[in-house]
């Protein structure tokens, strides 16, 4: 690992790119495969118009890859600049080993570069931020490489719409760089977790507790009339979102507490995009402006630890952002865990 010899080292967020399989999932195939919703009714409840799906034979390390190559051609830094690889995933490609060993020789990072994964879902983001700073400023490293890569569509029931209508597949891949910035530029963070809520997102079989076998294979019918067996994914919506709006407004003036600002002093407002229904309701809960909050998922679905650097790019790409802006990005769900943290977009930009 190269350490950077300057006596202070800022960690800044430097470049994000993204990778959305071509598969497209939109709402009119949607309808006609699940037989009693419109594509009209699918995107006013989630908000939802399309969703990216990974092809049968790609797996998370293929997007992340994906999503990596493009930043490398970007030119902001080169392969053999990058320190240390975080990957964040719940869909790896092996129980062992880990994915972000895979991805290191796939991106041909050096060998004295670190690499390692970490299973956090939908706030995973904001975790691995809060890593890839304390590498940076604590370690001393000038580049982390933090990949975020989910491929939820392989964990669910094509007749369970109440996940079905959400996920979609994509990674994102962030450089946290070192900077002679003289503001914090990452951070302050708050985290929380609240591991009685395990049961409402989960797949309950295919790990050492509950392998995969005949019996955890047999699909029952819910009181929604939702298909899964024990081996895809579930998801108690109605306990997700009692729990989301308890935990976010708190973390959110836990946030603004530690950092010591008020609301107004934020620009812009990134929550992990879930669906349009409670990002509206938690805006509505904080009172903040409709300007100063995003909504970005209408074309890629709930992509889970990537929807919050996709709507970085895609806000920056669009104006909403510039250089100088203060972000809080606040990510939250399965475990139940769930973080926040400020973001600076530095003066030449992301």
């Amino acid at each position: 690992m190269q350490r950077d010899p300057r006596p202070a080292r800022t960690a800044s967020v430097r470049a994000i790119t993204y990778y959305l399989p071509e598969q497209q999932l939109d709402n009119q195939r949607l309808a006609s495969e699940l037989g009693d919703w419109t594509a009209e009714k699918i995107l006013e409840k989630t908000g939802i118009a399309c969703r990216s799906i990974a092809a049968p034979d790609e797996c998370s390390s293929d997007l992340g890859v994906a999503a990596a190559e493009a930043l490398f051609e970007s030119g902001v830094c080169a392969r053999e600049e990058i320190d240390f690889l975080l990957f964040c995933t719940q869909s790896p490609d092996y129980f062992l080993p880990a994915t972000a060993c895979i991805v290191q020789d796939r991106l041909g990072l050096r060998t004295d570069c670190g690499a390692l994964d970490f299973n956090q879902g939908c706030s995973g983001f904001v975790y691995g931020l809060a890593l890839a700073k304390s590498l940076v400023e604590g370690l001393g490293l000038r580049n982390v490489l933090l990949i975020t890569a989910e491929t939820y569509s392989k964990f669910i029931h094509p007749r369970d719409r109440s996940v079905r209508t959400i996920f979609g597949d994509a990674a994102a891949a962030t450089l946290i760089q070192a900077s002679s910035a003289a503001e914090e530029m990452i951070g302050p963070f708050v985290f929380g977790t609240d591991g009685r809520g395990a049961a409402n997102l989960i797949v309950p079989a295919g790990g050492m507790r509950k392998p995969m076998s005949e019996e955890t294979s047999v699909v029952s019918i819910d009181e929604g009339g939702n298909e899964r067996s024990e081996n895809h994914l579930f998801m108690n919506g109605p306990e997700i979102f009692s729990f989301t709006l308890k935990a976010v407004p708190a973390a959110v003036n836990g946030l603004l507490a530690r950092a010591e600002i008020a609301p107004g002093d934020v620009d812009y407002f990134i929550l992990h995009q879930a669906n349009r229904f409670m990002l509206e309701k938690l805006r509505a809960k904080m009172k903040i402006d409709p300007e100063r909050f995003c909504v970005e998922l209408e074309s890629c679905g709930n992509t889970v630890s990537s929807t919050i650097p996709i709507a970085l790019a895609r806000s920056l790409a669009d104006g909403r952002l510039k250089s100088g802006d203060l972000v809080m990005g606040v990510g939250f769900g399965v475990g139940y865990s769930w973080a926040a943290g400020m973001i600076r977009v530095p003066q030449e930009g992301i």
